[in-house]
């Protein structure tokens, strides 16, 4: 995003619209500018229609700076996901999905929220905290082709360095090892700039009981009471069978 120079009579209606803080007054001149850093090219500013003067206008994004769009504006589809935003189906929908069978659990770390936004260099040391633990990332989640090596969780180059208002790891893991990866995703959570969100799910076993409470509660997690819990209402479009075969 850019601040026509021309118009700008650095009212600062404008300010408070942007979730990251990216627009700043710019005294000496009477204007305001956007830290291009900052930025995360959401189109917030310019979608609200506050700027009376039309001083905000949107260049055209190239690589790597598209990524930044892709992963921040609500209204841009995805190329990765052909639905709008970094969505994906994530871990909500499992019952219908299949994507983890009894014996696996579901997590996914949500990077960045509104206010503080997360850097690619973030996702990729959250990732590498947590691969080596022995889990397999989703490959049809948005982040999973930002990876030049997902095996090792690496970022590709030319984007680590940019950023984005929120991101979503979505990985699976055994029953056993997830407490320690929820562990390891707590302890990585302290180390990198930004907020982190933890999802964890997993089907009800035949008891009734669910294995997702039992590893959260066993990593030292509290479960937030308004978690979703989906009623399977939808058509599975996998049989999900013991062990995790299909």
């Amino acid at each position: 995003m850019r601040v026509d120079k021309a118009r700008c009579v650095g009212c600062l209606e404008c300010v408070c619209y942007c979730p990251v803080g990216a627009i700043k007054e710019f005294p000496q001149e009477e204007r305001v500018f956007i830290d291009e850093e900052e930025c995360v090219e959401c189109g917030c500013c310019l979608r609200v229609g506050i700027c009376e003067y039309d001083a905000l206008w949107q260049p055209e994004l190239s690589w790597p700076r598209i990524i930044r769009a892709e992963f921040s504006d609500p209204c841009l589809v995805h190329p990765s996901t052909s639905v709008t935003g970094r969505g994906t189906e994530e871990t909500k929908t499992n019952d219908v999905t299949g994507r983890y069978p009894r014996g696996y659990v579901g997590i996914a770390a949500e990077l960045g929220r509104p206010g503080t936004g997360t850097w690619m260099r973030d996702i990729e040391r959250v990732a590498q905290a947590i691969i080596p633990l022995g889990v397999e990332l989703v490959s049809d989640n948005p982040t999973y082709n930002l990876f030049e090596d997902p095996g090792k969780g690496k970022i590709k180059e030319d984007i680590r360095g940019e950023k984005v208002l929120s991101a979503i790891l979505e990985f699976k893991t055994t029953v056993a090892r997830a407490p320690q990866v929820l562990k390891a995703l707590d302890k990585v959570a302290r180390e990198v700039d930004t907020v982190i969100s933890v999802d964890v799910a997993s089907m009800l076993e035949p008891d009734g009981s669910l294995p997702a409470e039992d590893v959260a509660a066993e990593a030292g997690f509290k479960l937030r009471p308004n978690g979703k819990s989906n009623l399977g209402l939808g058509r599975p479009r996998a049989k999900i069978l013991e062990g995790g075969k299909r």
